[in-house]
């Protein structure tokens, strides 16, 4: 299949350190889940799976520390409401600003015995044959082109945390190459949450260890032994 490339910006970007539980530290780059998401909010759909193959930091890595207002307490259907202003706190945050990169992301088909539509096996595998029908690796190739070239989005991407939102643009870096600004050749960006296993109980995380060279940074496939478990 063929790999997409999107050119994303934003004036700040937090992509949260997991060791740092109150207040929100970020790391020096992208998660492969936080580009998985922009695609995600570009084009989605149960037949495919996006697959984040390689990113380029474009702009300078810089840091901004910013004081935010947070709610200490989760809200839950199960109990009653609560006064937001009791529970109120604000909390400094070590965030990135003004950046720009370029991630690039192929699709994986999946076929519909695969697919999880439902909780019901039996329903899942009813839905899933009447979505197969005229279903292709192309069909959505050419959707996911169509859309992300309008600038079309399920819903606004963000970088991180929802309150930083990114614009993307398609483009074609054989054509149209960036130079990467980071001003160094080498970077080891030592170990960082590759993605995070909802479906699992407890919650599961994978890791790798990304290099930056030049401004860019190859990402190994899910299933890669270069992905800790």
């Amino acid at each position: 299949m063929k790999i997409f490339c999107v050119e994303v910006k934003a004036s700040l970007a937090c992509f949260t350190r997991p060791e740092l539980k109150v207040e929100r530290m970020s790391y020096d780059i992208p998660t492969p889940s936080a580009i998985k998401g922009v695609f995600d909010a570009i084009f989605w759909k149960p037949a495919i799976k996006w697959i984040p193959v390689r990113m380029q930091v474009i702009n300078p890595i810089k840091f901004i520390s910013i004081k935010r207002n947070e709610v200490k307490k989760a809200a839950s259907t199960k109990k009653d409401g609560f006064n937001i202003e009791e529970h109120r706190t604000q909390r400094s945050s070590l965030i990135l600003e003004d950046v720009k990169y370029r991630f690039w992301a192929r699709f994986e088909y999946i076929e519909s015995q695969n697919r999880v539509y439902a909780s019901s096996p039996k329903k899942a595998i009813e839905e899933s044959d009447e979505r197969e029908r005229g279903e292709s690796p192309d069909k959505y190739y050419a959707i996911f082109l169509r859309r992300a070239s309008r600038g079309q989005c399920f819903h606004q991407p963000y970088l991180g945390c929802r309150e930083f939102s990114c614009s993307f643009e398609l483009v074609d870096p054989e054509s149209n190459p960036a130079q990467s600004n980071v001003g160094e050749e080498y970077r080891d960006l030592g170990i960082m949450v590759y993605d995070t296993d909802y479906s699992t109980k407890p919650v599961s995380s994978s890791l790798y260890r990304p290099v930056m060279k030049d401004g860019f940074v190859e990402i190994p496939h899910p299933e890669s032994n270069e992905v800790y478990r």
